[in-house]
């Protein structure tokens, strides 16, 4: 016999978010290292508010909201705030109370802004990092380097000469609208010439066998134990941007170790110049040797360390992968070498904080 539908126009729910979320959630875990990071920023966060003024959105839950677009592939904060509306998890991995309104879209941009700064992505990807040191994640040992491209937020039709940016002639499109027809047949365009009037930090770059696009390069550091990311920087992308950053990157985890250190790299970074540097630092260069005019020797490719650090090497790619495919950075959000920079470390951390779930899950007994 079928059942009659009951219309109830209300109701009362004597509950909480709490009691909603299963006490084994994956989510849980993440929200407990990430709670203990924000904690500790508090006075960082604080110094960026006013004394007086109009109370605004905690930055807590902006911060956490953030964390939230990485970790589901949210595209956009107008869909994120869809989601908080509706999702009872995602409110309270935010911190939303249940009866509490989520804020409209341009007002969580309009505060995220402050919060979308190098220095607060690199403290809270700091703490999340002595965090996995302190449950022993981390090899002092062994390191992994790599870099990829992140297209920018710009489309190759704003990739205009300097001189006709200069002179702010525009040309005028040849058939109206904002999506004008383009023909840059024949015409030799290059990052010397030619800026992006959209993104102007972003250049134009491409990889082998890839067709060129505006793009920033992301670079990371990763221990070769477990993967995880140590050392996380955003560049323009120019032809020498991978192995400086590296350097850059090695060289404050050499501060922080201060033990013997290995680097393991791709052929791109065999280079004289690039091994020259990590010897003076003391760190052995693993990096994968060129056919012809090597700058690697028989002192570094005898061992057998040399060999497994070629193989443990390709964990550097599990970071770029699970951020391109889950993280959103396939393409960019945000113009600027600055914004990118933050969010590229916020998804480092995200990444990070994925993994070490992971690894203190199989880690606690059963």
């Amino acid at each position: 016999m079928r059942g009659d539908e009951e219309c109830q126009a209300g109701f009362i729910v004597f509950t909480s978010l709490e009691d909603r979320i299963p006490a084994d959630h994956p989510l849980r875990a993440i929200r407990r290292m990430v709670d203990q990071a924000l904690r500790e920023m508090s006075p960082l966060l604080s110094s960026l508010y006013a004394k007086r003024g109009r109370v605004s959105i905690p930055p807590e839950y902006l911060l956490r909201a953030q964390l939230v677009q990485f970790l589901y592939a949210i595209p956009s904060e107008r869909r994120l705030c869809e989601e908080l509306e509706y999702n009872l998890l995602l409110r309270w991995f935010v911190g939303l109370p249940i009866d509490e309104r989520v804020w409209h879209p341009t007002s969580f941009t309009k505060n995220r802004d402050r919060l979308l700064s190098g220095k607060v992505a690199e403290v809270f990807f700091a703490h999340i990092r002595e965090q996995a040191d302190a449950q022993k994640l981390l090899s002092r040992e062994h390191f992994s380097c790599d870099g990829t491209l992140l297209e920018a937020a710009a489309s190759l039709k704003s990739f205009r000469s300097r001189e006709e940016v200069a002179t702010k002639d525009k040309g005028g499109p040849r058939s109206g609208g904002r999506n004008p027809e383009v023909n840059f047949h024949g015409e030799r365009r290059s990052n010397a010439t030619h800026v992006s009037t959209t993104d102007p930090e972003a250049r134009l770059c491409r990889i082998k066998g890839k067709e060129a696009t505006l793009s920033y390069r992301g670079h990371v550091v990763v221990e070769n134990r477990h993967g995880l990311v140590v050392g996380s920087l955003a560049t323009q992308a120019t032809g020498t941007a991978e192995c400086e950053a590296a350097l850059v990157l090695i060289h404050q985890q050499r501060e922080r170790s201060g033990a013997h250190m290995t680097l393991a790299a791709d052929k791109g970074y065999d280079t004289k110049p690039f091994v020259a540097a990590l010897r003076a630092l003391h760190i052995t260069p693993h990096v994968a040797h060129k056919r012809r005019y090597s700058a690697v020797d028989g002192r570094t490719t005898r061992h057998r360390s040399y060999a497994l650090s070629q193989r443990r090497r390709k964990v550097v790619e599990e970071a770029f992968g699970w951020m391109k495919t889950v993280g959103g950075l396939d393409k960019l959000r945000h113009r600027g070498l600055a914004k990118v920079h933050a969010i590229f470390t916020f998804a480092c951390a995200a990444f990070n904080l994925v993994r070490m779930k992971n690894l203190l899950a199989e880690l606690s007994p059963a």
